[in-house]
């Protein structure tokens, strides 16, 4: 069960290399245990590990990759893009050429900058409200998950809304000193957060969909309160769109709900696979942002040639068939898991919006990070397995989720159901 030999050995010698033996945490497998699979390439809806053996991806990289891996549009990009260099530190034609993409799907971002992380994209876009505002504090999300900054590692303490705690160590208590966590969707503790500091808010951050406790859509009409409570208190409402921006719809969650947010961050499909960011939104409040305003923020690799290539192959496909497309392919999956999972006797719930799914071990509704954590992690690791010795790769942790391509088609959906029916029922 689990990796081959050849992983097994490569994880042995990258232990003695990086921490974990990754360079990501959840890469180690640490949340289903067993050895990490290591990957040798992909191609379309398939993945080949170490050892050669073929796999289903239904991770996709944890989300680039809506084409699926080596689309050849993209490659055709990225080889022309690098034979005319692969980094300059200056301007060049691509990122106007993406930039005016990005902004025709998602006209609030009025200007944008471009990142090379999606970490990038939140910290700065938080250093651009609190530099546009003048205030100091941020209300994030309890299991919100926004990149590795400091003060965005904020664990919630006791109460609906509280001052945050640091969430990791070396985070210092003042690094999260003007970090408030509450709930997601909670409307009544959003209020109470911004009602109990009035004009100290700069802004809320919020996944719109959030993807890092698994997959939680929200209630109706929750993103539409948060929205008039920003309005209300003078706080500007950031969207991490990192995950779901050209995911749910080429619009993102914001065109999803019909909620525009003030300041928007992208990341992930936005490169096409290739590192890259981009924060942005009304242009009164990207005016603040050096050289133009005092808040500053830089980068040697930002605008780099070969993500805005990648970046812009990728969107140009992303057309309304295609999202129609990945909307039946994803009710496909969807009724077919809960279909598997009532013929197994139940204990498991399904969550999905477009093509990004999560399978929650638990029989209840999934509303919040309280709730994501009731799901059995152990249950999961087991599925997880199970799946992956029929050849089917996905989220190595409960609370992840997992993403559909363009690549894949109802036979690679209907061999999932399959190999998923056999798990539950085993």
């Amino acid at each position: 069960m689990g990796a081959g030999k050849a992983s097994e050995a490569l994880y042995e010698r990258a232990r003695t290399l990086f921490p974990g033996g990754v360079n990501s945490p959840v890469r180690a497998f640490k949340a289903v245990g067993g050895v990490p699979v290591f990957l040798a390439r992909g191609q379309g809806q398939h993945v080949w590990d170490a050892d050669g053996k073929r796999y289903l991806d239904f991770l996709g990289s944890w989300g680039p990759l809506i084409l699926g891996h080596a689309d050849p549009d993209v490659m055709a990009a990225l080889i022309e893009a690098a034979a005319d260099g692969t980094t300059f530190g200056a301007s060049t034609e691509r990122e106007v050429l993406l930039g005016e993409e990005i902004r025709r799907a998602i006209p609030g971002l009025e200007r944008m900058r471009f990142v090379s992380s999606g970490t990038e994209a939140t910290m700065s876009a938080l250093r651009v409200a609190r530099g546009f505002t003048g205030r100091s504090k941020i209300v994030k999300i309890d299991g919100g998950y926004h990149g590795h900054a400091d003060m965005l590692l904020a664990a919630a303490g006791s109460g609906a809304a509280t001052l945050g705690i640091p969430g990791s160590a070396g985070v210092t208590a003042a690094a999260v000193a003007d970090t408030l966590v509450v709930p997601y969707n909670d409307e009544a503790a959003m209020a109470a957060a911004l009602g109990k500091h009035p004009g100290d808010v700069a802004a809320v951050i919020i996944e719109p969909i959030a993807g890092n406790m698994g997959l939680v859509p929200p209630r109706a009409g929750y993103l539409a309160a948060v929205r008039k409570l920003c309005d209300g208190h003078g706080a500007l409402l950031i969207f991490d769109e990192v995950i779901t921006g050209f995911r749910v719809g080429r619009g993102g969650a914001q065109a999803l709900y019909g909620v525009k947010p003030d300041l928007t961050c992208l990341g992930k499909i936005v490169g096409g696979g290739m590192p890259l960011g981009v924060y942005g939104g009304r242009l009164e409040i990207m005016g603040a942002v050096a050289p133009d305003g005092p808040v500053y923020q830089a980068g040697t690799l930002s605008g780099n040639p070969l993500a805005m290539a990648a970046g812009l192959a990728t969107l140009r496909k992303l057309d309304d068939a295609a999202y129609g497309r990945l909307e039946g392919l994803g009710r496909r999956l969807e009724d077919g898991l809960r279909a598997a999972v009532a013929a197994a006797g139940g204990g498991a719930t399904v969550q999905r919006v477009g093509s990004a799914f999560t399978l929650f071990f638990t029989d209840d509704p999934v509303t919040d990070f309280v709730t994501a954590k009731r799901a059995d992690s152990a249950r999961y690791a087991r599925f997880f397995h199970i799946m992956l010795d029929r050849g089917v790769y996905l989220p190595p942790a409960q609370l992840e989720a997992g993403f559909l391509s363009l690549a894949h088609g109802e036979g690679d959906v209907d061999a999932f159901l399959a190999a998923a029916g056999e798990a539950l029922g085993s």
